[in-house]
């Protein structure tokens, strides 16, 4: 077992840092520079975090446990308008964060009144490419209560926000809802803004916890963290791609962020621990600018 931790520290000898985590059998899931800091999201053994903790503490840096690292969130608002997009859903995008979440902004293209609020196929497709769901709504009761069929039939695990109370026994197709979160038009720096926002984290990291105990009934044949690492061992253009984040683990495959018409051949041949990863996985076209998706089979489907 795997613990996922976030280490800030400066860039002074953070190569020791790295160095440790290899050692230990451990993986950078994301490494971040800004100025002179670094932001690294790693796992390693559950029986070695006090040794990453003693070198943190040697090199004046700092480790958290980082719950949602390895997984890929999608925030989603009915509309990409300024009445709906800022300021709560870019709020909750930032703090989901600082958790180890890997989340992306989604606006409905045509969400704008309860009436009229609609989704389409390929957005639900989009959405379901993801571990989990958080649609940010409005400060309505009926507002929130009409919008259900945004979210009812959708797959993965839906947390709905919005501000007033309401049970979630009465939202359709959600598996949770975090009130307190309604439109609100500046950033969400109150006191009770952010006591809902960490219910919110509470309340998604019981939610990837569900989700992880129900996959390790039936787990893929390796993990995604070991898939990650070997695609960016074995893929050379990985290592040419301009994103931050070229490789994003999810808890049941990975999403690699190259054409999916000029690289999933090559992606479906790396070796991971002698398994071809195309043997052992489905790989195929992103909704999001056309990536390559690497869901993971259960080991019983292959065996």
């Amino acid at each position: 077992m795997y613990e996922t931790l976030t280490y800030l520290g400066g860039v002074h000898k953070h190569e020791e840092m790295k160095e440790l985590i290899e050692d230990l059998g451990g993986f950078v899931l994301q490494e971040s520079f800004i100025s002179m800091d670094l932001v690294v999201t790693l796992a390693v053994p559950i029986e070695d975090v006090d040794k990453i903790k003693e070198k943190a503490k040697e090199l004046l840096g700092e480790v958290k446990i980082a719950p949602m690292a390895g997984t890929e969130i999608a925030i989603v608002s009915p509309t990409l308008a300024r009445h709906h997009l800022p300021h709560s859903a870019c709020d909750i995008s930032e703090y989901l964060r600082r958790y180890g979440a890997k989340d992306n902004m989604i606006g409905l293209a045509r969400g704008a009144g309860k009436g009229i609020s609609r989704i389409s196929e390929d957005e639900k497709k989009l959405i379901e490419e993801h571990d989990a769901a958080v649609f940010a709504l409005g400060s309505f009761r009926d507002c929130i209560l009409d919008k259900t069929h945004l979210f009812e039939d959708i797959e993965i695990p839906v947390i709905v926000t919005g501000s007033p109370y309401v049970d979630v026994a009465d939202i359709p197709g959600a598996d949770a809802y975090v009130g307190g979160l309604g439109r609100i038009p500046r950033r969400l720096k109150k006191g009770e803004h952010i006591r809902a926002l960490r219910k919110l984290v509470e309340v998604v990291e019981g939610i990837l916890d569900d989700r992880r105990r129900m996959i390790s009934e039936d787990p893929p044949i390796v993990p995604p963290i070991l898939v990650k690492t070997e695609i960016e061992n074995q893929v050379p253009a990985v290592k040419e791609c301009y994103s931050p984040a070229p490789v994003v683990s999810q808890l049941d495959g990975v999403r690699v962020k190259l054409n999916y018409n000029d690289y999933h051949d090559e992606i479906g041949e790396v070796i991971v621990s002698d398994y071809v990863l195309g043997d052992v996985s489905e790989i195929w076209k992103s909704l999001m600018y056309d990536y390559t998706l690497v869901k993971l089979l259960p080991e019983t489907s292959i065996l």
